[in-house]
């Protein structure tokens, strides 16, 4: 494949994809060996070495300019701007735009529509005139189009907060919502847990439609500024999007009508319900939109900003920065220390360091002082099922996760800790939880169970990302990988799950990544759970996963997979190679027990080739999912542990391969 750079960033704009073909040139299997050997160690010294004292890793978690953006204008809105604050966000968002004027929202992509509006916005807000280039190419682009009248929902919600948008041609969003039953559609159960907390305060918002004044107009953004909203045609009242589309213009009707005391009396609650979710730290659910949306909506309800809620609450956005060398402040979306550091324990056991080291003590200890044992917003669905999970952030004790939860169990069970029983209950208790949080179909969703309805993404305002936690290949494969490790082979629960793993194959033999970019992040996920379930390397859905992965191996060696393949079929599989997409692809081949096979000896030629001299790698390109094709991830971290962790398994074997595939009863 051939890559091409455009803009200031030089992010790389890749040409349509061709297969990979392997080349006629394979190295010897010792000096492949010797040479992941070499490669294990670097990268096992450059790890230890960015391990917190206190035993946790975390990488910087990069998404794309929104959020930066709206970290400004909540500032303008509450009237809280700082000029450095402003300067070194600015300095971050203008240092991202691409050559044509554009921002994108991952590394080598298209630009985005309302992440440039959202970014020109900042920028004005921090000074930029519109008259300067970089400027008046953004402003003419977002004009090409369509405007802020084609940008997605949140965007121009954000607008509207200072009369840039008319709220009369915004979704509404009720309070009310807030007394709906479990049991009836469009509770805000429905809704994946990252779409409630923002859905529950832009309830509040959507009622109050409050307006601040506008520091400047944005009539350069319209196609015709006269008309700003030109009308859309209704879809057929027939169909689904038709009816969605009347319900919300009766919303509208009723907005105007609504008793004033049950309004307020629905805005009480959805307030009581955000501050009951707000963690120690001030966050809501360890991620920034919910804290963005929750401070607005608390704030027009009356709470001072210096109220302790408020306070936190601000505080805790602030955590969410990455103060650059040059100056540049990013934020992050989210941070992912548990995430982090049960990947990194995983990756230097299996890249040999020995299980007692000090280093991987304190990462237990760590983990172990994480665990939720209290009742979150999954109980709702579950209220039988006793606590026992981990989350991905730092607090966020509503939302423990079923992914994280199965690969921190992973993590343990490498470890050979001082106080065994203390190690042993917390593992039980995640094993138990995840068994417990399983769907009805036999499969895994991130957060909840049974979060399937398909009423919450034909709402009018859910036009962007995922709103709904279905149950996913990837989630599903580290949860039956988990409980095979566990001795757990052959639970009923577990056998269900490789069930709808193997229903769930893709036709060319791959699995479908929701939370990693994508079919190899989903087929990496799955084959190592297979095999450790008991499926044998000759079972034909392991066959098929194989020849797919060995006919998408680029013609350097490595793997790749470009964000586009969740929108184009011509990107599936492929893309350039990066540390983590090769390592994903190995993992699964060396499953499969194709470790002497020409594939396996240039994907790991691949990676020990790619190293840098202090051990770690490099990678520009997105390779995690938040949304699929909305909302893309560079987990920095991911370039280190992954490809350890393959390189390990390839020199050392795979740590649990004979305990795998057996029983020790349900």
């Amino acid at each position: 494949m051939t890559a091409t750079t455009d803009g200031p960033t030089g992010a790389a704009n890749l040409s349509a994809p061709t297969a990979g073909h392997p080349d006629r040139t394979t190295p010897a299997p010792d000096e492949v060996l010797a040479a992941a050997r070499r490669a294990a160690e670097r990268s096992v010294e450059h790890l230890l070495g960015r391990q917190d004292e206190q035993g946790w890793w975390k990488g910087d978690l990069a998404t794309n300019v929104t959020m930066d953006a709206e970290d400004l204008l909540l500032r303008q809105f509450l009237g809280i701007q700082d000029p450095e604050t402003t300067r070194a966000a600015a300095l971050f968002i203008r240092g991202e735009q691409l050559g044509d004027g554009t921002w994108n929202t991952f590394y080598g992509g298209p630009g985005d529509l309302s992440a440039t509006i959202e970014a020109y916005v900042a920028l004005r807000l921090a000074g930029d005139r519109p008259d300067e280039p970089h400027m008046a190419r953004a402003a003419g682009w977002i004009r090409e189009q369509g405007g802020i009248a084609a940008a997605r929902v949140f965007t121009r919600i954000w607008l509207a907060l200072f009369g840039w948008w008319k709220w009369d041609d915004l979704p509404e969003l009720p309070p009310e919502l807030m007394f709906l039953p479990k049991w009836v559609p469009l509770n805000i159960y429905d809704f994946g847990c990252w779409a409630r907390q923002t859905i529950v305060p832009l309830t509040i918002v959507s009622a109050k439609r409050p307006v601040r004044p506008a520091p400047f107009a944005l009539d350069e953004l319209h196609t015709d500024p006269a008309r700003p909203s030109p009308p859309r045609k209704l879809a057929p009242a027939a169909s689904w999007d038709g009816l969605f589309q009347r319900l919300d213009k009766g919303l509208h009707l009723y907005h105007k009508v609504a008793p004033r005391p049950l309004r307020r009396i629905a805005m009480n609650v959805a307030a009581r319900w955000i501050i009951e979710r707000q963690e120690n730290d001030g966050c809501w659910g360890g991620i920034q939109p919910p804290a963005v949306y929750s401070v607005i909506a608390l704030h027009l309800l009356g709470y001072d900003l210096d109220h302790p809620v408020m306070r936190a609450g601000l505080a805790s956005l602030d955590r969410f920065a990455v103060w650059r060398e040059d100056g540049a402040r990013m934020v992050e979306a989210c941070q992912s220390p548990v995430w982090d550091t049960c990947l990194a324990t995983v990756a230097l056991v299996d890249g040999g360091l020995r299980p007692d080291h000090p280093a991987l003590v304190r990462a237990a200890d760590w983990m172990l002082a994480e665990e939720i044992t209290r009742p979150g917003d999954w109980s709702v669905r579950k209220p039988e099922l006793a606590p026992g999970g981990w989350a991905f952030e730092f607090h966020n004790d509503n939302y423990p996760d079923i992914d994280d939860t199965a690969e921190v169990v992973l993590a343990l069970r490498r470890v050979r800790h001082p106080d065994p029983a203390r190690l042993e209950a917390a593992i039980e208790r995640g094993v138990r939880w995840n068994l417990g949080m399983q769907s009805r179909n036999g499969a895994w969703g991130a957060f909840d169970a049974d979060n399937t309805s398909s009423f919450p993404n034909r709402l009018p305002f859910c036009d962007f990302g995922e709103v709904i936690d279905p149950p996913s290949a990837d989630v599903t494969g580290h949860v039956v990988e988990m409980l095979a490790v566990e001795g757990l082979a052959r639970h009923p629960r577990t056998r269900r799950g490789v069930e709808w793993l193997l229903a769930e194959q893709e036709a060319c033999g791959a699995w479908f990544g929701r939370w990693g970019v994508n079919y190899v992040y989903g087929t990496g996920s799955v084959v190592p759970a297979l095999i450790a379930a008991g499926l044998p390397a000759a079972h034909p859905s392991i066959r098929r996963a194989v020849e797919w992965l060995e006919s998408v191996q680029n013609d350097d060696g490595g793997w790749g997979e470009d964000l586009r393949s969740y929108t184009e079929e011509k990107w599936i599989g492929h893309g350039e190679s990066t540390a983590s997409q090769t390592a994903w692809a190995l993992l699964a081949l060396l499953a499969a027990g194709r470790r002497e096979s020409r594939a396996v000896a240039r994907g790991v030629g691949w990676l020990t080739g790619a190293q840098q001299a202090d051990g770690s790698w490099d990678e520009p390109y997105f390779t995690g999912t938040g949304f699929p094709w909305d909302f893309s991830i560079n987990y920095h971290l991911y370039r280190q542990v992954f490809p350890l962790t393959a390189l390990g398994r390839y020199v050392y074997g795979d740590p649990f391969a004979d305990r795998t595939g057996a029983d020790r009863g349900a």
